[in-house]
């Protein structure tokens, strides 16, 4: 069994931020990311275009240098793996967590490749593998995804979006664009504030004008080979459709963080830790990035909680 200071669960940026500072204060560290570099980010629609300027997504100071203002997902690819390969960081690539122990001292990290002995660990999990469901009869269909990828895949298919958030409207635009018949289900009356502002505009453009077909105050109450059913304040309303994408958000692996003993609030399952060092209730495992916020996912992000890792990594190095 390895022996480390630091073991850090996750990958992605904030991940390979928390390895960068570790590094820097020489203690010994892995970073386990259970799929490749920046998985989550990896993940993303190929078409995605960051809401952040480059360099509030910067880490440890380095430049962040994209085509325009607002980056692209291969652009950012690029950017953080460079880090981790010009940095050599310790990263060990589609190696699962499975679980982990604390016992006097130290925690016992199980792994789906190997095992290891930790005195702290921090979780950079982020958000993005665990997606909120719809709940309806249907949803197991292969018709259904929560995961949008590229619109090509829908072009000149009948395709209901469920959401009003950055993804759905992204993925409503990009598919309408290639050719396919799309209709948005929100579950309010309007689409989502939080939308990107360069592109509120034209989606309530699109569906102003009728090119993109919008059902407000309204969610899917089942799902069928070739059509679904749509619950609206006037009753169901029931439309032709081959795929149906649910892009209603994500959450992160709560059920990881109880077992490792993190107390969870009832609420919003916003996980304790000190706000200063960023340490849980759990003394040496520490919390960074996302996973923070609970379900309110939409208070963190790359720009605001990079900070974290040095946070982190200078507690641990107070207590050594």
């Amino acid at each position: 069994m390895k022996n480390i200071d630091v073991v850090i669960i996750g990958g992605g940026p904030i991940g390979i931020a928390c390895g960068l500072e570790a590094q820097k204060k020489g203690f010994s560290y892995i970073i386990l990311e259970k799929g490749p570099i920046v998985n989550s980010l990896y993940n993303y629609p190929i078409n995605m275009q960051f809401f952040s300027s480059s360099e509030r997504l910067e880490i440890d100071d380095i430049p962040f240098i994209s085509k325009e203002a607002k980056p692209s997902r291969s652009e950012a690819l690029e950017y953080y793996r460079r880090i981790a390969t010009s940095n050599k960081l310790n990263i060990h690539l589609f190696e699962k967590v499975e679980k982990v122990v604390k016992n006097e001292g130290f925690f016992s990290v199980e792994t789906t490749k190997d095992n290891y002995q930790a005195k702290n660990v921090i979780v950079a999990t982020g958000f993005y593998d665990i997606p909120n469901k719809l709940n309806v009869f249907g949803e197991d269909l292969p018709k259904v995804a929560h995961y949008y990828k590229d619109p090509h895949f829908y072009a000149g298919q009948k395709l209901a979006i469920v959401g009003a958030s950055n993804s759905a409207i992204d993925a409503a635009l990009e598919c309408w664009r290639k050719g396919a018949e799309v209709t948005l289900i929100i579950r309010g009356n309007e689409v989502g504030q939080r939308v990107k502002y360069w592109v509120r505009p034209h989606i309530i453009n699109r569906i102003e004008e009728g090119s993109i077909k919008a059902y407000y105050n309204a969610n899917i109450s089942e799902i069928r080979e070739t059509e679904i059913d749509i619950k609206t304040k006037n009753g169901i309303e029931t439309i032709e459709n081959d795929f149906v994408l649910a892009l209603i958000g994500y959450r992160p692996n709560f059920y990881f963080l109880t077992q490792l003993g993190i107390s969870l609030s009832n609420e919003t399952k916003k996980p304790t830790y000190n706000p200063e060092t960023m340490e849980t209730n759990v003394k040496g495992v520490y919390l960074a990035g996302v996973i923070c916020g609970g379900m309110e996912t939409h208070k963190w992000f790359i720009e605001n909680s990079r900070i974290h890792a040095k946070m982190v990594v200078d507690d641990i190095l107070e207590k050594t």
